[in-house]
């Protein structure tokens, strides 16, 4: 494994995690010459496992300026076949009551695309030498060591040492405990319950759109999708009050994340909605529990220790809310990487000092975190909405569903959010300080 001193002028960084953030920042973090990246991952084995994910124009971009438009093509991700962001259909009538599009996207590759998260994490794998992973590394504890270097334990009770570590391990980050312990996440009541099977099983019911479709209810969503390599996956959702000891026993502390749910709740829930919904969750052989969790507040910074830092989910879990996680965990690597670039002269020949690995740090902080905080600060409101109409047992009327579908979700802020431009705009102003 990775430790200091095997190369004394290279700066040694860890990154704990091996998911779409993880992946990105190891390849986007391995253009720099005076820097050596060790991955640290807790599963076993680098499989295919979880749900789908979509990657906005944001995300799809930033990975197509690190090279990897092979990891983005159409044998990886779904695109429909109309170039409009996304489709709201009447839960009951079918019909089409909403749709958003693009503003600023023209390039048929940075289209909305949806993927099986493992094949875009395979993908990825490809760019990454696998000498450089190591598996069965459950973090442990982590620790700043008088300043100079961060030390890792894993459950495994082994040890590594690095310049720099990089907390990419999702939302219940190891790392992020070891150095904000008093952090908590909330639940935000809303579970969903996804599956994926194989894209035969839809080919008997008329009507499935070709393009991805969220058909809106007024207490609750369907989404629907083909995927790449013949795929298709569905997801349901039921909101309920996060206060709720019923509703945390069933669908939060009972349904963990990525846990076989009942196939009934889901054909419950849609049976009397419209025939191809009804129809896509009769077809839908299995689903399992995600129960969505949160930033209960957006965490002070993001930097500890002067070395530590954290990406993705670790850094702003947001329950899922827009689609855009994948798509923020890939700006938050690209922007790490570009903060490095920045602060650190690729010709250098020595170490940086502990300043000037703050300084990046600094620096990828106040391009990313005014981002998430923005984000968080809107799913918090989003949230505290939802629960209010469940406790009043208030319904949307059908008028006021058809005008939210109608506005759309207005989320062109976070879909098409220049990462570029925001590192650019945070240079200067660190430039003026």
């Amino acid at each position: 494994m990775g430790s200091l001193g095997t190369e004394p002028n290279v700066l040694q960084v860890a990154i704990v995690g091996t998911g779409i953030a993880g992946l990105t920042a190891a390849i986007a973090l391995r253009k720099h010459p005076a820097i050596h990246v060790e991955l640290y991952e807790k599963a076993t084995e680098l499989r295919e496992i979880g749900a789908s994910i979509t990657l906005g124009p944001n995300g799809l971009r930033t990975l197509e300026r690190l090279g990897l438009e092979d990891c983005i093509s159409d044998k990886v991700g779904y695109r429909g076949p109309n170039p409009i962001s996304r489709f709201y259909r009447h839960w009951k009538t079918n019909e089409i009551i909403g749709e958003d599009f693009y503003e600023n996207v023209s390039e048929p590759l940075h289209y909305t695309a949806r993927f099986h998260r493992g094949h875009l994490q395979q993908a990825l794998l490809k760019h990454v030498p696998r000498d450089l992973i190591h598996l069965k590394k459950k973090l442990v504890s982590a620790t700043v060591e008088s300043g100079d270097y961060v030390k890792m334990e894993f459950g495994d009770g082994t040890t590594a040492t690095a310049d720099i570590l990089i907390g990419a391990d999702g939302i219940g980050s190891g790392v992020r405990k070891s150095f904000a312990p008093d952090f908590e996440l909330e639940w935000s009541g809303h579970t969903a319950f996804r599956g994926i099977f194989d894209a035969a099983l839809i080919e008997p019911i008329e009507g499935v759109p070709l393009d991805s479709t969220h058909w809106w209810g007024p207490d609750t969503n369907f989404f629907a999708t083909r995927l790449a390599q013949n795929l298709f996956t569905v997801q349901g959702g039921i909101y309920a009050d996060p206060k709720d000891p019923a509703a945390i026993a069933k669908f939060r502390d009972g349904g963990q994340w990525d846990k076989q749910a009942d196939i009934q709740l889901l054909r419950e829930k849609y049976v009397d909605w419209n025939p191809v919904v009804k129809a896509l969750s009769e077809v839908t052989p299995n689903v399992r529990y995600y129960p969505n969790f949160f930033c209960g507040s957006s965490l002070p910074t993001w930097i500890f220790d002067g070395r530590v830092t954290l990406i993705g989910d670790a850094a702003h879990a947001h329950g899922g809310a827009f689609a855009t996680g994948g798509s923020l965990a890939i700006d938050d690597a690209y922007a790490l990487y570009l903060a490095l670039m920045e602060v650190v002269p690729s010709s250098t020949t020595e170490k940086p000092s502990l300043e000037t690995i703050q300084k990046a740090l600094k620096l990828y902080e106040d391009t990313r975190r005014p981002h998430a905080v923005k984000l968080l600060k809107v799913v918090h409101a989003n949230n505290e909405m939802k629960t209010r109409k469940i406790i009043t047992a208030t319904q949307e009327t059908d008028e006021e569903l058809r005008a939210r579908a109608k506005r759309g979700s207005n989320t062109t802020w976070l879909h098409e959010h220049d990462v570029v431009k925001a590192f650019e705009d945070a240079r200067a102003a660190s430039v003026k300080v």
